[in-house]
């Protein structure tokens, strides 16, 4: 079974942020846990150069943009591997397979008799790279950034997206999958009941972009130029044997705040140019400090890499896909992230794994029987169990119940600790096998967890795997064998505290 998933692609106009990166860590997650579930993934994510953005930025810096957007994929792809976030191709906007692709979505939709020339005059926000409508902004000013749009008049080619308003209705009507979550779908369905508008698709070149086939002067408007991406990464329009396996996409995860072009825009494009729509978008939460959304524009952003430097990736990728269900919006500050790293991660899960294994190396020397028939500590159940209710979860990406799932075993297990109490069937050698009982199977739930948690905490799932004596390799875990007992641990060896403690008054007051 296979599964296609891209994120938005990226203006490189300035360094990622932890708002960047939540999406990113998000989708990482998702396609870890595909994997675990045996399927096959394509995990896209990229940039978008031919933003005006990233011409002024380049022209501030004094370099020709290919050279400044070159440097800034060197950025972007550290900021990635900081976070944990693997992708299978890293797509560009200024490679050759994509103005092929772009060349021939235009093409396409021209064919259709979708395309005509006009003059746009209206609002233009220059952050969002998008034209507003006067009755879509909020007191004469973008509803996203908050700042007073330019207002343009000029010639360009324009897209029939009216002519789809019905199409697109009736699309929504018969997949209630295609937008998630319901909030956002009921939200653009309000859109669309409103009506559509005809869009523009070009603009006045400045050197920088795709030409405009046949409009000499003309550059490929952005937002039809990058939504192609998704396309040009599986080879179109040459259907390749990647084409034909991933087209149409499983999932594009983006913003709250682009969806309208993902999920009104982008479709239209598809059925005019008479190819397969993808299967759903999903429009997440913005990531907020101090009230207000972190963005490079308001100029409140958290370096990613700086975070994962400091407190390590995981804790980070933990903290984003805890606080808040997916979809919406979290607060992200340093109070509420050492409270949670501190109660949940060092506190639960990193001392079931110090106890376990220290108390199996003291009173076993780090050797285990397995866990065997009977389940003394109700462990096998609960793990049965909420693994059950894990995966329901993650199969319609409710991110945070997933997780909440995988704790309910950490106090089962931390529980059973303190409940069976090893430390005094130890004292007692007729009760050896019972000791040896109760570790095995606190070692089983671990080594469980750590599979489970392995989609949000790659790196520290695989540190748990190994000081339970499993060495696999990660990409070899399935779920479909979790709870095999021949899988359990059977060696445990000493390892350095999984997540040490924070000091609350150290890392608030550096950050105040």
């Amino acid at each position: 079974m296979s599964f296609y998933i891209t994120c938005a692609i990226d203006y490189p106009n300035s360094r990622p942020h932890i708002g960047t990166a939540y999406e990113k860590i998000a989708a990482d997650t998702i396609v870890r846990y595909k994997r675990l579930m045996g399927e096959d993934v394509f995990f896209l994510m990229g940039l978008d150069e031919h933003s005006q953005n990233v011409y002024k930025r380049a022209e501030e810096q004094g370099l020709e943009p290919i050279t400044f957007t070159n440097q800034m994929e060197d950025v972007f792809r550290a900021a990635w591997t900081a976070v944990n976030v693997e992708f299978d191709d890293f797509i560009r906007t200024t490679q050759p397979l994509h103005r092929v692709a772009v060349k021939a979505m235009v093409d396409r939709t021209k064919a259709a008799g979708d395309l005509y020339e006009g003059v746009y005059k209206g609002f233009y926000c220059v952050s969002c790279e998008a034209y507003y409508g006067e009755r879509d902004l909020v007191e004469g000013q973008c509803p996203v950034h908050e700042t007073k749009p330019e207002f343009r008049e000029e010639a360009n080619v324009f897209f029939r997206l009216s002519a789809y308003q019905e199409r697109l209705k009736s699309h929504y009507e018969r997949h209630p999958e295609f937008v998630q979550p319901d909030y956002r779908r009921n939200e653009l369905m309000s859109l669309l009941n409103e009506g559509l508008a005809d869009i523009s698709v070009s603009r006045a070149s400045d050197g920088w972009g795709i030409p405009m086939p046949g409009h000499e002067g003309q550059s490929v408007y952005v937002w039809f130029d990058a939504l192609t991406a998704y396309l040009a990464a599986t080879g179109f329009p040459e259907e390749t044997d990647r084409y034909k396996k991933f087209w149409p996409a499983d999932m594009h995860l983006v913003g709250k705040d682009i969806t309208r072009f993902h999920a009104i825009i982008w479709p239209a494009m598809l059925m005019s140019a008479g190819l397969p729509l993808p299967k759903t978008i999903f429009g997440h939460g913005w990531v907020l400090t101090g009230g207000g959304r972190m963005s490079k524009s308001m100029g409140n952003v958290m370096d990613p890499v700086a975070t994962a430097e400091r407190f390590g990736a995981d804790a980070l990728r933990y903290f984003l896909l805890r606080e808040a269900p997916f979809g919406r919006d979290l607060e992200f500050d340093h109070e509420r992230f050492v409270g949670r790293y501190n109660a949940d991660l060092a506190n639960d899960l990193g001392n079931l794994l110090q106890r376990t294994v220290g108390m199996a190396m003291k009173y076993q020397n780090g050797l285990l029987g397995g866990p065997g028939e009977g389940d003394v500590t109700g462990l096998s159940t609960a793990a049965q169990e909420e693994a059950r209710t894990y995966c329901d979860a993650m199969d319609i990406y409710e991110l945070q119940t997933g997780l909440k799932a995988i704790w309910s075993l950490v106090r089962a297990g931390n529980l059973a600790v303190d409940t069976h109490a090893p430390w005094e069937l130890a004292k007692h050698p007729d009760k050896a096998g019972e000791l040896d009982a109760v570790l095995s199977q606190l070692a089983a739930l671990l080594h469980q967890i750590a599979i489970l948690a392995y989609p949000f905490m790659p790196e520290r799932s695989t540190a748990m795997a190994k000081a339970l004596g499993q060495d696999q390799d990660p990409g070899m875990w399935r779920l479909d064998n979790l709870h095999d007992p021949s899988l359990a641990p059977r060696q445990v060896q000493e390892t350095e505290p999984l997540f040490p403690r924070l000091d609350p008054e150290e890392v608030i007051g550096s950050n105040a």
